[in-house]
């Protein structure tokens, strides 16, 4: 018989007075088996999974059904409930990217000692949010946070535009015109396809002194569970000091931010 909760001062998700440490802890095992399984499970094969007795199982399944955690289907097998779908969605809408991504910015900084930018898009430009930079970078001009430029001409922009449909790209044209800022700039859309394509085709961005002479970068993209970029990693530095090596650790970084928005779970 399920337990039902019938103090509702108690702050227990599982309806119950005291949960001990063990029983929190076998709870997790059945959750976490549930999760691994594509359809629903019946009780036998929870318990031999997870090396519960049939009646321990029963009884802190009965709790979390009763916590909207699993779900009981009417053939008497088990899934994991919509709950779970609601923490869920709360988690991700938390998660701020800036604070996910500053820690590994900083490493990412100390380890090729050249500025670090996190990047948004924000209509037909890119949004400076955070940096990580020292003085000794050597970088001339330094786009502050809260800075904002075309997307043609940014690494960073780059990756927004590669993941856009053919006629996305013709209408920015449109609305832009492809104005540049240095002799370096992409200001005609045959360039700015087959630049769009080396993107697609390598997983990364470069800006060849097209935004400012004298200031090379390289971007990696950061996305979100869903699969979309949510923001662009960058590197920036003196034109004769980008190193081409400094990519792999770029890209691992842009990854292990991924990963913590949830992408590739």
């Amino acid at each position: 018989m399920s337990r039902p909760a019938t103090n509702p001062s108690s702050s227990s998700p599982f309806g119950s007075g005291v949960i001990t440490i063990q029983v929190l802890e076998r709870a997790m095992i059945l959750l976490d088996e549930l999760a691994r399984q594509s359809e629903p499970v019946p009780l036998k094969d929870l318990s031999k999974a997870t090396g519960l007795h049939t009646s321990t199982a029963h009884r802190i399944l009965n709790d979390l059904v009763v916590g909207r955690y699993v779900e009981r289907v009417d053939s008497g097998l088990y899934r994991l409930g919509m709950r779970l779908l609601e923490l869920g969605s709360l988690v991700k809408g938390r998660l701020d990217v800036r604070a996910v991504a500053l820690e590994p910015m900083r490493e990412l900084h100390r380890i090729t000692g050249q500025t670090v930018n996190l990047s948004l898009q924000q209509a037909d430009e890119i949004v400076y949010v955070e940096r990580a930079w020292s003085e000794n970078s050597g970088m001339q001009v330094v786009r502050a946070i809260g800075g904002h430029a075309p997307l043609h001409l940014t690494s960073t922009g780059k990756l927004f535009l590669s993941t856009w449909e053919s006629r996305q790209v013709r209408a920015y044209v449109m609305r832009t015109g492809l104005s540049g800022t240095t002799r370096n700039s992409i200001t005609q859309i045959e360039d700015l396809d087959r630049e769009l394509a080396l993107v697609r085709r390598h997983g990364y961005a470069r800006d060849n002194e097209e935004l400012e002479l004298g200031v090379r970068c390289i971007a990696a993209g950061i996305y979100d569970d869903t699969g979309k970029l949510r923001a662009g990693l960058s590197l920036s530095a003196p034109a004769e000091r980008m190193r081409d090596d400094w990519i792999p650790v770029l890209m691992s970084t842009a990854k292990t931010i991924s990963h913590a928005l949830g992408h590739g779970h």
